[in-house]
């Protein structure tokens, strides 16, 4: 069994836009734009990163906003609903605050005695706040979100699968162990991590496959402290039978990706070097900042990316 996942680490998505994706984030959730950069494969994209106030592993919601990117279809073998813990008592203030921001699919349930509010991005995709307790994080506070009431990180992600299974058996591995059942959905939680250490699978047969698009997870990352545990979660899975990637060097983090039996796409990712690597914490995603490899292209780029507006 693997022992050095340390919890999420980031989720990225795609959007259609990337002011209006911008504006969600930083002025409805009230969350910090981290990083302004560029997808490292089409530099014409933007790679937005949204977190704490210094992106803190477990705290960070990426997006690529691929111009008038149709929107993604539902369905199993996806991220279905990406959490972010909010403090106990807050949902009274979100309900109210959502509902202004003219916010889609609001509803309030429970879920493993959780209290949390479900809603849509800007594109469909499926997002929930859920009460919980503050386990020494601290929100990111404007734009009307006070400490009391900001997004602490998340709290887990819920996937959508035809079959479950197999999905467990890989969580158990990477370190996870299953807590409970509600329903369709079964509950894995990691010890010893951060906390954003919850993974729920929503296992429902009879659903058709998701298409990617707008709105869609397009991968979740999972958290290791350093280069030398993540060579040790590539060799275990590899040893496993799973397909992993080299490392790939992020700027922010090293990554190694691998494709899971449900077809959601995994990420290992380091904790270092961080986002303060190229900028200092009082500006954290002011700048665009390029990969080494583009920098000779900045100008081409910037012609090519729209302004965001801050």
């Amino acid at each position: 069994m693997i022992t050095d996942i340390k919890g999420l680490h980031h989720v990225t998505s795609m959007a259609a836009d990337a002011n209006e994706n911008n504006a969600f984030f930083t002025k409805t959730l009230g969350m910090r734009r981290v990083k302004k950069t560029v997808n490292f494969d089409a530099p014409e994209v933007y790679h937005l990163y949204y977190g704490d106030e210094i992106g803190t592993p477990g705290s960070v919601m990426t997006y690529f906003p691929f111009g008038q990117m149709p929107r993604g279809q539902r369905g199993t073998g996806e991220v279905g609903v990406t959490e972010f813990a909010v403090p106990k008592g807050s949902l009274p203030f979100w309900q109210e605050r959502l509902s202004q921001h003219g916010v889609t699919g609001l509803a309030q349930g429970t879920a493993f005695g959780e209290t949390r509010l479900q809603f849509d991005g800007p594109d469909g995709d499926g997002f929930a706040l859920v009460e919980s307790e503050e386990r020494g994080r601290e929100a990111w506070t404007g734009n009307g979100v006070g400490s009391d009431t900001g997004v602490l990180g998340f709290r887990g992600a819920r996937f959508t699968l035809r079959d479950a299974d197999a999905t467990g058996e890989l969580l158990t591995y990477m370190g996870y162990q299953k807590a409970e059942s509600d329903g369709a959905v079964t509950r894995y939680v990691i010890e010893g991590g951060n906390a954003a250490d919850t993974i729920d699978l929503e296992q429902i047969a009879d659903a058709p496959a998701a298409g990617q698009g707008a709105g869609s997870v397009h991968h979740i990352a999972f958290a290791v402290e350093d280069r030398a545990a993540q060579l040790r979660v590539r060799e275990a899975l590899m040893a496993t039978g799973y397909q992993v990637t080299p490392v790939i060097d992020r700027d922010y983090f090293w990554a190694i990706y691998f494709r899971t039996p449900g077809g959601v796409l995994f990420e290992i990712a380091t904790n270092e070097p961080g986002f303060d690597r190229d900028e200092d914490t009082a500006h954290l995603g002011e700048a665009l900042k390029l990969p080494t490899r583009y920098e000779p292209h900045r100008a081409k780029i910037e012609g090519l990316l729209p302004e965001i507006a801050a």
